[in-house]
């Protein structure tokens, strides 16, 4: 398993805050018909990507880069897999709002998840308003660390992490494999490039916002080692690239009559409820 983990739903802690039990997919498990890492320990052949495709991600992800404070909205779409091999979709909203180079907020709600992420550089806190429940952790001092952190210790996914580091380039070429311009089109009125991008264990598809605000405007992933091959989509969209913020917004304050849970004991009622 990669360092980014392409399947972006919140489980463990959140689970048990809100968000159900049924949306925390089974990594280890490998669909029918997928193909294996190579054996042997040869080193992984270089990418073939399209050059138009691989400057039109470096130029997105410099911008992003250069980006201090900003807000966006992601619609998102979860796809979980049963163990009958039915397939449901989940819809989610989110809030999020970034400050560089230590703070994070993410306000979720949807059909499953009514749940805050914050980080406020010492702590990671995700809070269920359905149950009035949160979990808290001492948490690294950087948001590339803290991302790390809550994806390995906590199995806790913001919306759309791979594109908050600090540098998304590295991150989203990990694993990738091939790379094409699949060419023009509009998302939410925004005329955008096309990209598509396969790798070992995910393909992954971006949309990027054209002229000189090469935001990423539409995210879709496929989970190719999971069972059933889930699929997650987000749009991204109420671009703001200079919000007002206060360093209050990204801390949790615990609403009266609320309980506090422990992360261990939130991932275990998790899988007892599976």
């Amino acid at each position: 398993m990669t360092r980014r983990k392409r399947w972006a739903v919140i489980g463990g802690a959140a689970a048990v805050l809100g968000v159900a039990s049924l949306a925390v997919a089974r990594q280890q498990e490998t669909a029918p018909g997928a193909v294996p890492p190579a054996a042997g320990g040869k080193a992984a052949a270089a990418p073939r990507v399209d050059p138009k495709a691989n400057e039109l991600l470096k130029r997105m992800s410099d911008y992003l880069s250069g980006l201090q404070t900003f807000s966006f909205v992601a619609e998102h779409a979860t796809e979980v897999v049963l163990q009958s091999g039915e397939k449901l979709e989940f819809l989610a909203d989110s809030n999020v709002m970034v400050q560089r180079p230590n703070h994070l907020r993410s306000d979720r709600r949807g059909e499953k998840a009514n749940v805050s992420l914050y980080y406020d550089g010492k702590s990671v806190t995700i809070y269920g308003h359905r149950m009035n429940m949160y979990a808290m952790a001492a948490a690294p001092p950087t948001l590339d660390a803290a991302i790390d952190f809550t994806r390995k210790q906590l199995n806790v996914e913001a919306p759309a992490a791979d594109l908050l580091y600090a540098a998304p380039y590295p991150i989203l070429m990990e694993d990738v494999v091939s790379g094409t311009y699949v060419g023009e089109a509009v998302v939410d009125g925004a005329k955008c490039h096309h990209l598509a991008f396969r790798g070992n264990e995910t393909d992954w598809q971006v949309w990027i916002e054209d002229g000189a605000r090469p935001l990423p405007r539409r995210y879709v992933i496929v989970s190719k080692k999971v069972v059933g091959t889930p699929e997650f989509q987000v749009e991204l969209r109420a671009w703001n690239l200079s919000p007002q913020v206060t360093p209050e917004m990204f801390v949790f304050r615990p609403p009266p009559g609320s309980e506090r849970i422990d992360f261990v004991g939130a991932a275990k009622a998790a899988r007892q409820a599976r």
